[in-house]
């Protein structure tokens, strides 16, 4: 009887004890029951713990935001289950927002750290525990092959190249065709010329192997700085684009645009009262300026202004661009959420959703011990946390958005869609199926296709060409 009565009231008191726990800096340490609490009301505590300490730190209080963050460490584990290792780098991120307010120490703190691992090589881990980018090179490699039926010259634009397998399948693919391989010619671009490298030799010794008549050029950039024309399209050539999770990178380089009419912003009484109105909670002096920096960002914010009703000036000069090459087909893949709002509560909660599903695949597919899960984990997903709630303006580059929002966007560029075809989906599930994927889902919606995890759609791949009247 007492151990029941204790069990119910373990399974009461947390939730009951900490909006007291957040408004109670000096309440004593909650140990005993914290660590007797089970998976799913362990979970459960998490969440409610990290908004309440998003909303303090967006109000600014400090104190209250501390004492969640204690509460947190003891029960987040980069170690644990799925929740505890969200909660670890959610409550990193967190930590580090509150750090920039004292620059000199976070810059301390920050000082000695580097990057021991190459990015691309954590992706390469996550497309082999996970088949996402796998599926996205099967839908834009099948969707090519149809496109670029009959054609004698094929250009591809790859605008992050760097996977060498995505390419090797379709030069096989092509070299497959009935009337015989076109003239292929891959335009790559990457920030570094050692991948661009090591992708050069792999693809021309792929093609020597096939026969088929291939060119390869690389271009040093990063997307923000691409000069289009530098594509160097030729008359005659069929041009396929592949954009595989980049185009919202050219959305944090359109908060620059964005400060350049700060000062029509600041004139309109409606911006502010509009934050203070969603963040009820006062505005502290901490972090003031953060807030304000972060609503001359928002998509928000931008529209209650009439100097900003168009599209982000980068992104938008950039897909009319695109759409001058006359492409019969670019595929793209973003990630399906909206990390890209103002409100830094919202923008943790749709994280925490998304997130959360990219660390149930992984430990349904990788052991918890697993060194290489544990090197995704914290330097490829926690990288990305700490950048969506922790950075603002121009350096916060993780502003992934939905689909329903990059739709209009390309058609106002002059991109018609281009509806998916059914070989397409069989292809996709053909992988799903033979590699033995279970719990992965494809969806159509709107002629595109959602990648999910469960019935959560977390990728989504769009088709579209040039539209000959605009």
């Amino acid at each position: 009887m007492v151990q029941e009565e204790g069990s119910s009231s373990l399974s009461s008191s947390p939730l009951q004890m900490f909006s007291l726990m957040s408004l109670s800096p000096g309440l004593g340490s909650p140990y005993p029951w914290l660590r007797e609490m089970g998976s799913e009301e362990r979970g459960l505590c998490l969440i409610h713990l990290l908004l309440a300490c998003a909303n303090h730190v967006a109000a600014g209080s400090i104190e209250n935001a501390n004492v969640c963050l204690e509460c947190i460490s003891h029960l987040a584990s980069p170690e644990g289950d799925t929740m505890q290792r969200i909660a670890a780098y959610f409550t990193e991120a967190l930590a580090d927002r509150i750090l920039k307010g004292w620059l000199g120490l976070h810059k301390a703190l920050n000082s000695t750290k580097t990057t021991s691992v190459a990015e691309e090589i954590l992706v390469h881990k996550f497309y082999e525990f996970c088949p996402f980018l796998k599926l996205s090179y099967v839908i834009t490699n099948q969707a090519i092959l149809e496109a670029m039926e009959g054609e004698k010259v094929v250009h591809i634009i790859d605008l992050n190249c760097f996977e060498p397998t995505q390419w090797i399948s379709l030069l096989r693919g092509l070299s497959a065709r009935a009337d015989g391989p076109p003239h292929v010619r891959i335009t790559g671009v990457h920030e570094q010329n050692e991948v661009l490298d090591q992708m050069a030799h792999w693809l021309i010794e792929e093609a020597d192997k096939l026969d088929i008549p291939f060119q390869f050029d690389p271009i040093v950039s990063r997307l923000e700085n691409l000069d289009v024309r530098s594509l160097c399209v030729k008359t005659g050539e069929a041009v396929a684009i592949s954009s595989v999770l980049q185009l919202h990178s050219l959305l944090a380089v359109d908060h620059e645009m964005t400060q350049r009419y700060s000062p029509y912003l600041s004139k309109s009484p409606s911006t502010l009262q509009r934050v203070l109105q969603m963040n009820p909670c006062t505005l502290g002096e901490f972090l003031e300026k953060d807030v304000i920096n972060a609503c001359r960002a928002s998509p928000d914010s931008a529209s209650s202004s009439p100097i900003s009703s168009a599209p982000p000036p980068k992104l938008t000069s950039f897909l009319y661009a695109l759409c001058g090459l006359s492409p019969k087909l670019m595929v793209v893949t973003e990630q399906e959420s909206n990390h890209n709002g103002f409100n830094l509560t919202d923008r943790i909660i749709e994280a925490l959703n998304f997130y959360a599903a990219l660390f149930d695949c992984l430990e349904s597919t990788v052991p918890r011990a697993s060194i290489e899960r544990q090197k995704i984990e914290k330097m490829l997903f926690g990288k990305e946390i700490k950048n969506i709630i922790a950075c603002e303006g121009v350096d916060r580059t993780k502003r992934h958005e939905k689909l329903d929002k990059w739709i209009p966007r390309l058609e106002l560029a002059g991109f018609g869609k281009v509806p998916l075809s059914y070989h397409v989906m069989l292809q996709a599930r053909r992988l799903l199926q033979s590699s033995n994927c279970h719990g992965y889902k494809i969806k159509e919606e709107n002629s595109c296709f959602m990648l999910c995890w469960q019935d959560q759609p977390l990728f989504s791949v769009s088709a579209w060409r040039f539209r000959q009247h605009r």
